[in-house]
């Protein structure tokens, strides 16, 4: 058992008799009134994002996780195929477990957190950016750069992301995985 000072990001938990991962929280102690933990809890099993406030104290159950890195192959419609890195065996995944699954590149290497209990994958930590090329995206106007201007460009997995008009097809570029947005251009 863990109390709210536990709490964590990536922390997962038993509520409302399913496991809930903690995606934000925010540790709250206002001037009267006893302290409190707003957190954003996502459902590993259905994907839900729910809003819940612990009181300060409360007892919460934990699951035991355990990571392991994995390397992701290939995706067939809505199964995504990953290798353990290590004793090479394969796995298969929904992509409801998954943040942002566009994002995904052949090769990349992902950290896989599996429930101790029963083995079973309880979601997909990506890196915290990943490096895609610009597939296509329309030539931006010239002298239009005076304002923070984007415009849509598809990337080589088919995210659709919004870019800074100087990005041309073809370049590459580093994109933030949990929110899914541009962060700069990268040099080849």
């Amino acid at each position: 058992m863990a109390s709210t000072s536990d709490i964590r990001k990536g922390l997962c938990i038993h509520y409302n008799n399913d496991i809930y991962k903690i995606i934000e929280f925010l540790h709250v102690k206002p001037g009267k009134g006893p302290a409190f933990v707003r957190t954003k809890l996502k459902s590993v099993t259905s994907g839900k994002v729910i809003d819940n406030t612990f009181s300060a104290g409360h007892k919460i159950e934990d699951v035991r996780v355990e990571t392991r890195k994995y390397q992701f192959l290939y995706s067939v419609s809505d199964v995504y195929h990953f290798m353990n890195v290590e004793d090479y065996n394969q796995i298969e995944l929904h992509e409801g477990i998954l943040d942002h699954p566009k994002l995904l590149k052949e090769g990349e290497i992902v950290t896989v957190m599996t429930n101790t209990q029963n083995d079973s994958p309880l979601c997909v930590d990506m890196p915290s950016s990943v490096v895609l090329k610009i597939t296509h995206t329309e030539p931006g106007v010239k002298g239009n750069t005076a304002t923070n201007a984007t415009k849509p460009a598809t990337a080589e997995t088919g995210a659709k992301i919004n870019v800074p008009l100087f990005i041309n097809e073809g370049d590459k570029i580093k994109v933030d995985t949990e929110r899914g947005t541009y962060i700069e251009r990268v040099r080849q």
